[in-house]
């Protein structure tokens, strides 16, 4: 039986409504997609990706963030963060 991995990405869409995704854990994978479903599968593709690099390239293996396990359940957050607008934005 394979082990799974579990990566956390995170997608937002951009002021043009496109879906940018990456997994903070992997150095440098990113990708978007015109559809958050787009965006999910380009980013698992990019995982991919960057695994197959990370058997060739030890120093970047070593940069990756490996889950322990399947059930590393890690705290993950993401909240709005209200500031004062500057003035000269």
């Amino acid at each position: 039986m394979p082990k799974i991995l579990n990566f956390r990405a995170v997608i937002q869409q951009d002021e043009d409504g496109i879906f940018i995704a990456n997994v903070p854990a992997i150095p440098g994978c990113h990708t978007q997609g015109d559809t958050y479903e787009e965006a999910v599968k380009n980013i698992e593709e990019a995982i991919a990706v960057c695994l197959d690099e990370a058997k060739e390239n030890k120093n970047y293996r070593n940069n990756i963030d490996w889950p322990k396990d399947k059930t590393d359940n890690r705290f993950f957050g993401v909240i709005d963060v209200s500031i004062r607008k500057p003035t000269f934005a």
